[in-house]
């Protein structure tokens, strides 16, 4: 079952967060998703989306409330409209905001979810061997912090 938009919203658990554009929420210790992290900065001219590593309390949350707790963050988080996106289709539709050429990536819709997922899957439990991961948490540079969601206050 699909969680209702926005339900984040009234999970006690989440701390308040401005989710006025769609946000990916990211393991910023996996050198592959902080690598994703840093295409998006550089690829969204528009300043579309807005970035939160897993690690932070927001983002843990957020993991939490959609059932994918734990410190193993296998997938990426796409919140848009609040509604949340994971695995393929999230990763389909990230690319899609980023615009043109990044927005062919939707070609991949036409493979069954099934066969996306058990790609995505196999890339995900196999991330941190293949690409490493950092030895702290992904961090902005100065002139991206306010393209990076922030918790408790807005």
């Amino acid at each position: 079952m699909t969680p209702a938009a926005y339900s984040y919203r009234s999970d006690v658990r989440v701390p308040r967060f401005a989710d006025d554009k769609p946000i990916i929420v990211f393991d910023g210790h996996c050198v592959l998703c902080s690598g994703w992290a840093n295409f998006v900065l550089k690829h969204d001219k528009r300043r579309a989306y807005r970035l939160l590593a897993a690690q932070t309390p927001v983002g843990q949350a957020l993991y939490a409330h959609y059932g994918l707790g734990g410190d193993d963050y296998q997938s990426n988080l796409l919140i848009q409209s609040g509604q949340v996106f994971i695995k393929s289709e999230g990763s389909i539709r990230m690319a899609e905001g980023l615009g043109w050429p990044w927005r062919i990536a939707a070609v991949f819709r036409l493979l069954p979810l099934a066969w996306r997922d058990w790609l995505y899957d196999g890339v995900a439990r196999n991330r941190i061997r293949w690409f490493g991961r950092g030895e702290v948490c992904y961090l902005p540079a100065p002139e991206d912090v306010d393209r990076f969601v922030a918790g408790d206050g807005l």
